[in-house]
Formats: structure tokens, C-alpha cells, sequence
């Protein structure tokens, strides 16, 4: 189990020591699911990108601003919502903590492991 209060503590001191303003970190990975704790810096960015098949953007601490195509819309602490199916960005305006909670278009290949073993003669 992960405590998203003390990811956020320690990512957030990570992006405030860091010279780009930025920290994250992939906590969970199941199949295709995926959850990451991003910080910001007041006034970092993370440039425009292209969104996962399906994602969500909770703020845990501070405001943000997710910045898409068809306008932006401003997060405050405690919010929650759908990532557009657009290319978007996200600036923070103070210091800043988002969960990232996102659906990958493939799911994590199955591993299947041989256990029998060769056995060769004494």
C-alpha cells in the first residue's frame, strides 16, 4: 500500500531541489493501469503531450492549470477530472502534487516461465 500524502511530501521536495521544477513517479503498474505522482514547482510545465487512452488528473496539493486544445480549466486541491482526448499540457500555479491515474493502449505482456528442467546425465 502506498500513502499518497508521504508521495507527495517526498516528490514535491524533489521537484523544489531540481532545476526543471519536476518530479515524478510510477507507484502502480497493473496490466494496463497506471498511477504516478507528479510535483511541480509554481510556474513549471509539462509541455504538450498526447493523452493516454483514458486518464484522469486529481490535484493532491496546490492549483494547476491543464491546458488543452479547446481551452484550459483550472484544478485546485481536492479535484478530479477526465483528461481530454487532445494534446495537453499542465502548468502549475503554485506548488503543485497530481495523481495521475491512466489507462495504457496495451496491457503488460505475460511472461510464462519454462519450469522444467534439463537434466543431464551423471
Amino acid at each position: 500500500m502506498d500513502d499518497l500524502s508521504e508521495l507527495a511530501e517526498r516528490y514535491l521536495a524533489l521537484a523544489q531541489a531540481a532545476d526543471h521544477g519536476r518530479s515524478a513517479h510510477l507507484f502502480l503498474r497493473d496490466g494496463p493501469l497506471r498511477q504516478s505522482v507528479i510535483a511541480l514547482t509554481a510556474g513549471s510545465e509539462l509541455e504538450e503531450h498526447t493523452a493516454p487512452p483514458a486518464a484522469s488528473l486529481q490535484v493532491l496539493r496546490g492549483r494547476v492549470r491543464l491546458i488543452a486544445r479547446d481551452g484550459e480549466v483550472e484544478l485546485r486541491s481536492g479535484e478530479l477530472m477526465k483528461i481530454p482526448q487532445t494534446r495537453h499540457g499542465l502548468r502549475a500555479l503554485d506548488d503543485s502534487v497530481v495523481l495521475l491515474t491512466s489507462v495504457t493502449a496495451t496491457p503488460e505482456p505475460v511472461v510464462v516461465y519454462d519450469t522444467r528442467r534439463e537434466r543431464h546425465p551423471a
